[in-house]
């Protein structure tokens, strides 16, 4: 496992040859902000640091968009969570991110419903969803994925601020 730390991103930017100023431009943050983390004397915020990873990393690389499953099956919060087991069942897949009105809410997997399995009926989806699915952006290098799994089942993906694909663990793999 690698720990992403100030030094670590600042050896990746000289390997990519760019300065401070270049990456910098690269993502749209200022000079100051990437001597400030290079320095460790801020913590960047994930998005900051998937940017530059992405920044720095080779460009023949595989973006999430070309990985994801298109079509995204959801539940809304206020459906029967049994539906949500028929949804799953029906389409072989083991997570259901919540939606409402476009924006997750919330997620159910099929251990998120084993958990809850005796308490089931007449049960509503925000009775039992847990934390949402990490989001990315659809031109986001799938480097970063690996990361997001070791703490979820699956990781949204969007596109001008809206869902538009999922990506599991097996999509990974394949």
């Amino acid at each position: 496992m690698v720990i992403i730390t100030g030094e670590y991103l600042k050896d990746l930017r000289k390997k990519a040859g760019l300065s401070q100023a270049g990456l910098a431009a690269k993502i749209s943050v200022s000079q100051a902000h990437i001597a400030k983390i290079e320095g460790d004397k801020v913590n960047p915020t994930l998005s900051t640091v998937n940017k530059i990873l992405s920044a720095v990393r080779p460009r023949d690389t595989k973006k999430c968009g070309d990985i994801m499953e298109r079509n995204v099956k959801f539940i809304g919060p206020g459906e029967d969570v049994k539906k949500a087991l028929l949804i799953m069942r029906k389409y072989g897949i083991s997570q259901l991110p919540v939606l409402k009105k476009g924006l997750q809410t919330g997620s159910v997997s099929e251990s998120t419903l084993l958990k809850n399995f005796e308490h089931i009926e007449g049960r509503k989806v925000r009775d039992i969803m847990e934390k949402p699915f990490p989001v990315v952006d659809e031109d986001e290098d799938i480097g970063t994925l690996p990361a997001l799994f070791e703490f979820d089942q699956a990781v949204l993906v969007s596109s001008h601020g809206k869902i538009c694909g999922i990506i599991t663990k097996l999509d990974v793999l394949r």
